[in-house]
Parts: C-alpha cells; sequence; structure tokens
C-alpha cells in the first residue's frame, strides 16, 4: 500500500479510524474534534502543511462545509478531497452525514483525486529513541518534551502522543538532537 505524504484533517476519531481502516499505518490525521476547532490546532494544521502538506477531508454536511471554510481561510493551499453526500449515509436512520460511513472505495477515491505518495524514507522513531534521548524516564522528561516540543513547533503532548507527533511531522533527527541538546545545557527553557 501506498504512504500518503500530506497529513489528512477530519472532524473526529471515528474518521480517523476509519481512514485507517482502509489505510493502515500508511495514514497520518489531524482531528478537529467537530466543530470545536480551536486556535491549537489551527496552528498543528499550518505546521503540518509546511511539513508535509495537509488534505481537509471534512463531513459532507453543514458542520462539514464550515470547519472547512474556517481551515481554508487558514491554510489556503490545502488540499482538499470531497466525498459525496451520497457516499456518506449512515447505515442507521438515526445517525448523520459522514465519512465514517462510507465505503472503503469510495474514501479512497475521494483521496486518490488529491494526495501525493510518499517518496520518503523516513526512518519513524521507537520508545528506545525517546528514553534514550531522555524524552521518557527521567525526573525532568515532561519538561524535557515540553521544551524540544516547543522548540519543533510540535507542541507539548504525553510521551506516546510525543512520540506520534515525532513521527507524524517526520522530524529530523538533527533537529530533534539540537533541541534535546539545547535543554540540556541549560537554554533559557522558555516553553512559550
Amino acid at each position: 500500500m501506498t504512504k500518503i505524504k500530506e497529513i489528512i484533517v477530519v472532524e473526529g476519531k471515528s474518521d480517523t479510524n476509519r481512514l485507517k481502516d482502509c489505510f493502515g499505518d500508511d495514514v497520518d490525521t489531524i482531528e478537529t474534534t467537530g466543530s470545536a476547532l480551536n486556535e491549537k490546532t489551527i496552528k498543528q494544521i499550518k505546521i503540518a502543511q509546511k511539513k508535509r502538506g495537509v488534505i481537509i477531508f471534512t463531513d459532507p454536511d453543514f458542520n462539514g462545509n464550515r470547519l472547512r471554510t474556517i481551515i481554508q481561510k487558514a491554510v489556503p493551499d490545502a488540499k482538499q478531497a470531497f466525498l459525496p453526500r451520497s457516499k456518506a449515509v449512515p447505515k442507521h436512520s438515526d445517525g448523520s452525514l459522514g465519512i465514517e460511513h462510507a465505503r472503503d472505495e469510495d474514501i479512497k477515491a475521494a483521496l486518490k483525486a488529491v494526495y501525493t505518495a510518499s517518496s520518503s524514507d523516513f526512518q519513524k522513531y521507537d520508545h528506545a529513541d525517546m528514553v534514550n534521548l531522555g524524552l521518557v524516564g527521567e525526573a525532568d522528561s515532561q519538561q524535557k518534551r515540553l521544551f524540544v516540543g516547543s522548540e519543533l513547533k510540535i507542541g507539548y503532548t504525553n510521551a506516546k502522543q510525543f512520540l506520534n507527533r515525532l513521527n507524524m511531522f517526520q522530524v529530523a533527527p538533527k533537529d530533534l538532537v539540537a533541541a534535546v541538546k539545547n535543554f540540556d545545557e541549560g537554554s533559557t527553557h522558555d516553553t512559550k
């Protein structure tokens, strides 16, 4: 299966799970958590656009279109994938339109029209890398992740999500090591 280079912006966890069903681990997403799109998520989408590019893939309903408009204003060069309303109908009448209801072939067709196959030979980080860099398992690991996340502009999260972000944003090893070194050398530790 071809790895999708861009990070796909979806509305929620059920959309992410549906894309993982279709593409396995060959897809990364940013979730807007429904209509509650905040400045932190917009900032993350902007960073993703600079690093790998993004594809806006929201539900074909009022809220999905509203989110698409907000994201498009913030990241005008983002790619967009569209799923026809007829392909996003829930099996039961009590559900709402959504990507999570679409068939694999419909999701793949919508994304195939816009995604780029990744030619990156990025070597994913693993838990051992986190331990070796002191990002987990040390008394100051939490503070170090906060500092390094700020330096790399990927934000702060718990250790598991931090590892996911290092891989999703394909942070270059030299950049990660430099940020860790800055922390270890006692930089100002300014995490604003």
